[in-house]
């Protein structure tokens, strides 16, 4: 076992079992025991590279997750990422990582990928990017779909964290390999089917074992009656935090790009350019939340 990684995950289990989460694994037979292999996840909470890791560990493996590059630059999360192996993406310039990965995976290692690229807050599967299906296809090894449900009860974008003595359930299963064969579009395609029908059966398992999902509750998706936003209002939601990194990124170039302030003067056409994505990504941002208010007063109670 790998000094880093094994420790790391001695760890999580500990603090999953303080927490009492009750974890369901299925298909970690799935998980080829050697070779190459991308694993594709779904995403909708923060903890969900944590839990993905237990089918691949189930049969002896390592997952390489592949991160954003900042995470891989913090103090303490730093060394952790390193040491145990992963891949840092930065979002600027991708190659560099894509390269590695393919490599990782000509070594018969097993790389994972978040499809969607960020939290779906719908609970939603959104569009997949092709990346996952480009690796595989280039290294020649399968694409396993791994799907998690629950997760978005312990910590997702827009809500607080649920890290305490919480007993909650949740489910992982990975699905049958899917190999390497047509164009990226096309394996994109047929992994996101698989993915939708691993979510459908584990949605209707979960209600089936733990009781009807509660009406309006914020982490059950609107198409079973939840309080979650949905796609279209989800995907607003993401196009308005692009649109505002995007001015601040845009509005830092031409802070740098004129120099100092010197008193008095005005506004450059980088600052008003800026300033009107700010606006943009707000009235957005300021759409979604009225709809997710709506769905809030319909909320019944939470029984979980």
């Amino acid at each position: 076992m790998e000094p880093v990684y094994g420790s790391i995950i001695r760890i999580a289990k500990g603090v999953f079992a303080l927490e009492g989460l009750r974890f369901t694994r299925t298909g970690s037979r799935n998980i080829p025991t050697s070779g190459g292999a991308v694993i594709t996840i779904n995403h909708t909470g923060y903890m969900d590279f944590t839990y993905a890791g237990y089918p691949a560990f189930d049969v002896g493996r390592f997952i390489r997750f592949m991160a954003k590059k900042e995470v891989f630059d913090h103090k303490v999360s730093g060394p952790l990422m390193r040491g145990m192996r992963h891949i840092p993406v930065d979002r600027a310039s991708g190659g560099g990582s894509y390269a590695e990965a393919v490599e990782r995976l000509r070594a018969g290692e097993l790389v994972g990928v978040f499809p969607e690229a960020t939290i779906s807050r719908s609970f939603e599967l959104k569009g997949f990017k092709t990346g996952a299906a480009r690796m595989a296809l280039e290294a020649g090894v399968p694409i396993v779909p791994l799907v998690i449900w629950g997760s978005q009860r312990v910590w997702t974008k827009g809500h607080r964290k649920n890290l305490g003595r919480t007993n909650l359930p949740i489910l992982i299963r990975a699905g049958e390999r899917i190999a390497p064969e047509g164009t990226p579009e096309e394996l994109t395609d047929r992994v996101k089917v698989a993915m939708t029908r691993i979510l459908d059966e584990l949605r209707a398992e979960y209600a089936a074992e733990f009781g009807p999902y509660p009406a309006g509750a914020y982490w059950v998706p609107r198409s079973l009656g939840g309080g979650a936003p949905s796609l279209a209002e989800a995907t607003a939601l993401d196009e308005a935090d692009t649109a505002a990194r995007r001015a601040r990124r845009e509005e830092a170039a031409g802070r740098g790009a004129e120099g100092p302030a010197v008193g008095g003067g005005r506004r450059g056409r980088d600052d008003d350019g800026g300033a009107r994505g700010r606006m943009r990504a707000l009235r957005a941002r300021g759409a979604a939340a009225r709809t997710n208010r709506k769905n809030r007063k319909r909320k019944g109670p939470e029984v979980w």
